[in-house]
């Protein structure tokens, strides 16, 4: 299924809802699924580490796989197009010599530039405290999660967030080492069968204030 492309920002963010039922019927693509991702990868992160990386359990085996340890979240298993687990890989310093190649070639950088960022950013990693890398590979990979969501839903499709899941079983179980890759959220995808439901928000003069 290839639905049309919505770029009407407010109509997707308003009508962006957590649906748990899918319509089984309705799968999507490789290509249509890696243009998704593309665009999410656009999400911010600390100094462009990208930590953040996916497996799209979308076969029927892989599904079957990942249903025990899903907890209340069967339905979403069995109907959506695919569940997309989105890890953070703590040692996602091992990409920066390719983040910023890249962009020296790309002529977005200049080289010099480069090397004294390289040079800063390995000081800095060498003696990042573990609780602090976790920490920050967890909020960038909320900011590609939500920016997942709201491209899904401009490609058509519909999701959920996910936390009720056994974190501690599903790198591994997807064949990933737990020590480097941790669980951030699963996120399901897929056509929605109803509309889901409207929820309230709070007011903003109630969780913001001007200074």
């Amino acid at each position: 299924m290839n639905t049309t492309k919505n770029n009407d920002y407010i109509s997707i963010i308003t009508g962006r809802r957590s649906i748990r039922k899918y319509d089984p019927s309705v799968k999507i693509s490789k290509e249509e699924m890696t243009e998704i991702l593309t665009e999410a990868t656009l999400a911010p992160s600390s100094v462009n580490m990208q930590p953040w990386r996916f497996v799209i359990i979308e076969s029927p085996e892989a599904k079957a796989k990942l249903a025990p340890i899903a907890k209340f979240n069967q339905l979403q298993v069995e109907t959506s197009a695919a569940m997309i687990a989105v890890f953070g890989d703590l040692k996602n310093f091992d990409y920066a010599e390719e983040i910023y190649g890249t962009a020296v070639e790309r002529g977005l950088m200049p080289a010099e530039v480069k090397e004294r960022q390289l040079a800063a950013l390995g000081a800095h990693f060498a003696n990042l405290p573990a609780d602090i890398n976790r920490e920050t590979v967890m909020i960038d990979g909320g900011l590609v999660s939500m920016q997942l969501m709201l491209s899904a839903r401009a490609h058509g499709y519909d999701t959920n967030p996910i936390g009720g899941f056994e974190k501690d079983q599903i790198a591994e179980m997807f064949g990933m080492d737990k020590e480097r890759y941790i669980p951030v959220m699963l996120i399901s995808i897929g056509k929605a069968l109803d509309e889901g439901y409207a929820s309230v928000r709070l007011p903003i003069d109630k969780i913001a204030q001007w200074k």
